[in-house]
């Protein structure tokens, strides 16, 4: 087990070594539509690239889950064939979003033998969830 400490000083060691070996400017908060972001996870037990509506309003939530879900047959066919589509993820800090994400299973942030392995994954996942988004975003904005 790791105290708190130690479990901050390998987030901030992962992270920034996955800054440094993935150099290039992440999309992430500036999608240009407030209520979606793309994010990176990466804890004890999985990592993801995900998606996510976060709007506190359920029916704007609603309404961009919606549009997302009319792109799911070219998102998984063109470009993420394992994404997965919940209407309500629980985040771990309690609050609830819309999620479309792939995950990496049995992975650990802890454990430096599985980095190199989730770097990959985080980076091959987010071009093409990126990709996926610049070139579908009109239609979600819209």
């Amino acid at each position: 087990m790791f105290s708190k400490e130690e479990s901050k000083k390998m987030r901030q060691e992962f992270w920034t070594e996955f800054g440094q070996r993935h150099t290039r400017k992440w999309m992430l908060y500036n999608t240009s539509i407030k209520e979606i972001e793309l994010k990176f996870t990466f804890d004890t037990e999985q990592a993801q690239v995900s998606l996510d509506v976060v709007s506190a309003d359920d029916l704007i939530r609603a309404y961009y889950y919606e549009k997302l879900l009319g792109l799911k047959n070219i998102l998984l066919t063109e470009y993420l064939p394992d994404a997965l589509f919940e209407e309500n993820y629980l985040l771990p800090e309690g609050k609830t979003v819309s999620r479309v994400y792939v995950q990496l299973k049995r992975v650990n942030i802890h454990s430096r033998k599985d980095w190199d392995l989730v770097q990959k994954f985080l980076n091959d996942r987010m071009n093409l969830m990126e990709e996926f988004f610049k070139e579908y975003s009109d239609y979600i904005a819209d």
